[in-house]
């Protein structure tokens, strides 16, 4: 049957795009992004009659990952993020000092996942892309559903913008590698939902992303 976006919405005040995906055969869930408002994200997985089984992060800034030790707290679920972007998560209390917002001390992240790695739920499994540019680790995530697939683009790629690298840890250079090589020779019918901001696909930002995309490109 394959698994299926069961909601995605902006959560905090930065409007973090979260998404639940999961598997309606065994209702097992993966929570995409859990940056804030726990208690919303714990209704729609209540609502919907899914368990999480992860908690996965595109990236580590605090907008992404603010309330995943409460999450894993609550639901035993566990915290998965690439090792590039772990002094980020260990420096939780610090992102948000410096907008004024207060994080308890992250909770172990328990798993690291890697270029070509797989996340397991039900049947189906999350395809691991590793696309540094906005963060050293920063992470997409692609799911296979019948009535299309879809990738979670974290911070990397928007409608028609990328992620800004002026941050800890972003690079320029290395961002237009990441969405160029391994984003854009994915198929054109792909939907993006970005990390902020409305969904798009390959096709579309490859024909008119100003940053990276060309007019005569030609996706698969």
């Amino acid at each position: 049957m394959g698994l299926f976006v069961i909601d995605s919405f902006e959560v905090g005040q930065f409007a973090c795009n979260c998404s639940i995906v999961g598997d309606p055969g065994t209702k097992e869930a993966i929570v995409v992004d859990p940056g804030d408002e726990p208690d919303r994200i714990l209704e729609a997985l209540a609502g919907s009659g899914f368990h999480p089984v992860a908690l996965v992060h595109t990236h580590a800034h605090f907008d992404h990952v603010g309330c995943s030790g409460l999450l894993k707290r609550i639901t035993g679920a566990p915290i998965l993020m690439h090792e590039g972007d772990r002094p980020l998560y260990q420096n939780l209390a610090e992102q948000g000092a410096a907008f004024g917002l207060k994080f308890e001390a992250p909770s172990m992240v328990d798993r690291l996942l890697v270029q070509g790695d797989r996340v397991a739920c039900g049947k189906d499994q999350l395809e691991v892309l590793h696309t540094p540019g906005h963060t050293p680790g920063s992470l997409c995530f692609r799911m296979a559903c019948e009535d299309g697939d879809v990738l979670f683009s974290g911070d990397t790629l928007f409608r028609r913008s990328i992620g800004r690298t002026d941050l800890w840890g972003g690079s320029t250079p290395q961002i237009l590698e990441s969405i160029k090589e391994r984003l854009l020779t994915l198929p054109g019918a792909l939907r993006v939902i970005p990390g902020h901001g409305p969904e798009t696909t390959i096709a579309e930002e490859g024909r008119r992303n100003p940053f990276v995309g060309d007019p005569n490109y030609r996706p698969l």
